[in-house]
């Protein structure tokens, strides 16, 4: 396997010399580009296409948010690799983090991270899996609260509307919608929950539990729970 390619856009000299100083320390990583803002951020995607791209969001002419989004547009209409968005930032706002991954974002770091847990996420992002700093999970649990269905007495089976942003995954889940019971299940899980724990939470068995999981993974084509949470972002069911 070859190196991860690496590209940094982060408008902070000091920030963006430090990032790249610790990332060419690290085996395995070749940093292809940098800039400094989003205009010359973009072209730099456009050209390079690296496997990754660490995004910050306070970009002084455009942010990241929709820095990302103008790229996923372009990447939509070439062929190619298809670059991962790793978005690093000090906002942790509801409405900065579903509105990166509603663009298009892969991953949601804050930049406190440690270089170890950043790497951990590099490594995530790019090998197809989406990972959310442990700061941002109470953001993403609270807004699945508040946009779960309330409806008294609803039985098992009933569905949740999703209306999708991407319609690749509005599709996903038109043909096999979430239950109201799986929807509180991925939302236990996001939270943090073990089996055990969403068992007790519900009052269900664990291999219930499980089952659900299993339907959840399977429905949002997701590979593990982490993924599963963004996907539901993505899709327009948390937003």
């Amino acid at each position: 396997m070859g190196d991860i390619s690496v590209a940094l856009i982060e408008d902070h000299d000091l920030t963006r010399v430090g990032l790249r100083a610790a990332l060419q320390r690290k085996e395995g990583i070749r940093v292809v580009g940098e800039a400094a803002n989003a205009s010359q951020g973009l072209r730099l995607l456009e050209t390079s296409r690296p496997d990754v791209a660490i995004v910050d969001i306070g970009l002084p002419d455009m942010d990241g948010i929709e820095l990302t989004r103008r790229f996923r547009q372009f990447q939509a209409q070439t062929e190619g690799q298809a670059t991962k968005v790793l978005i690093l930032t000090m906002h942790d706002s509801e409405d900065s983090v579903l509105a990166a991954f509603a663009a298009g974002a892969d991953s949601y770091c804050m930049k406190d991270i440690s270089t170890d847990k950043l790497m951990e996420a590099l490594h995530s992002t790019y090998g197809g899996n989406s990972w959310i700093d442990p700061a941002i999970a109470s953001i993403v649990l609270r807004r699945m609260r508040q946009t779960a269905p309330a409806a008294a007495g609803a039985t098992e089976n009933k569905t949740v509307s999703i209306g999708a942003v991407d319609p690749d995954f509005g599709q996903l889940i038109e043909n096999a919608p979430l239950t109201e019971r799986e929807l509180e299940v991925l939302e236990l899980i996001v939270a943090g929950c073990s089996n055990a724990t969403i068992a007790e939470k519900l009052y269900i068995t664990v291999g219930t539990v499980k089952t659900h999981v299993r339907n959840i993974l399977n429905k949002l084509c997701a590979d593990d729970r982490t993924q599963a949470a963004v996907l539901a972002l993505r899709s327009g069911l948390i937003g």
